[in-house]
């Protein structure tokens, strides 16, 4: 089950969609949208390999390591999920902060996760240096237009990703 407290822009009001589990594990991400000079955005398709047969997309990014910012992380993952290297300084404030709970090979997680913007040409996206459990659960990538997401069948998340475009394109 996945339950999320947005906030959209990262500035604005809490949006309260249900109340936390507090038995979750906690965890910090950083995610990049990564937009390209058509607007579209990367997506990058995986599985939880509890339920293999329930691919969804997903933003880059993901958990900070102790003593790492979330720009730090997100700058990191964006490298070794998709050979996009950007700075932290790059990768600005936040655009969004989203908290949301989930679960994943197993495990329960609450995640608070600040999303960052990155506007490029257009890319080589390369999953060289993703870790061997990440490669595993990866299906591989997409770009995708905010009209696509709307009208998207599968997963995506976060959720509000096509509103979050709309503001920010």
């Amino acid at each position: 089950m996945l339950r999320t407290v947005r906030r959209l822009p990262a500035t604005g009001p809490d949006i309260l969609t249900a109340v936390a589990d507090p038995g979750r594990a906690p965890r910090r991400a950083g995610r990049v949208l990564v937009l390209n000079s058509a607007d579209r955005v990367l997506l990058l398709h995986g599985f939880d390999p509890v339920r293999p047969d329930e691919p969804y997309w997903l933003v880059p990014g993901g958990g900070a390591n102790p003593g790492e910012s979330l720009a730090e992380a997100a700058a990191r993952e964006l490298r070794e999920e998709t050979g996009i290297s950007a700075s932290p300084g790059e990768l600005g404030e936040p655009v969004w902060h989203e908290v949301t709970e989930f679960s994943f090979a197993g495990i329960a997680y609450r995640m608070e996760q600040d999303f960052f913007l990155l506007r490029i040409a257009a890319a080589e996206v390369s999953t060289d240096g993703m870790e061997p459990d990440e490669r595993e659960y990866s299906i591989g990538h997409r770009w995708w237009s905010v009209a696509e997401l709307a009208a998207a069948t599968e997963p995506f998340y976060p959720v509000a990703l096509p509103e979050l475009l709309a503001r920010i394109s």
